[in-house]
């Protein structure tokens, strides 16, 4: 089975600030975004990151000023990185070691996208449905090869899916192509 790859699951449209922008700034940006975090960035490498959960913590539970207050010094630093090229399960490792939920994609020390435990949970039920599915078919393949019985899949001269396909020399055809056939 072919790795997948954090490029394939990512967001390449991370949400950036700068700085020594407020963390007003940066709870505006987060909110017209719809994100719970957002990069801190320096001549476009990341050297932070600010969540909402440091935005509760450093500001809102402290009552101070989100307009007074650059976001460089309530973000979380130096931020996790992860490749592109990494595997998803690569993410989950770093995620639970350190802690987080957020990953920012980082190629030749530039960001180029985000990948939350969001991005894998929504990813992850794909991979269980897509296994389920193989282990569906071979065992109906076995049980097709032992017992003579129908099988559902794709037919392999129409394409069409069926769940009675027949093996007709050596091909699983459904019963339109199968009659075509005879």
């Amino acid at each position: 089975m072919e790795k997948i790859r954090i490029r394939d699951i990512m967001n390449t449209s991370p949400v950036m600030i700068n700085k020594k922008a407020s963390v007003l700034d940066a709870t505006k940006e987060m909110k017209s975004e719809k994100v719970g975090s957002i990069i801190v960035v320096e001549d476009g490498k990341p050297i932070g990151i600010v969540t909402e959960s440091d935005i509760l913590r450093e500001i809102v539970a402290e009552e101070r000023d989100p307009k007074k207050i650059p976001v460089d010094e309530i973000m979380s630093a130096p931020p996790v990185t992860i490749s592109p090229d990494d595997e998803i399960y690569d993410a989950v490792k770093m995620m639970g070691k350190h802690r987080i939920r957020r990953l920012p994609v980082v190629e030749s020390e530039k960001i180029i996208g985000m990948v939350t435990e969001r991005d894998i949970m929504q990813f992850s039920p794909l991979l269980h449905d897509i296994l389920e599915e193989w282990a569906e078919i071979t065992k109906q393949r076995i049980e097709y090869k032992r017992e003579g019985k129908f099988i559902s899949g794709k037919c392999e001269e129409c394409g069409m899916l069926s769940r009675q396909l027949v093996n007709f020399n050596g091909r699983l055809l459904c019963e339109f192509c199968l009659e075509r056939m005879r």
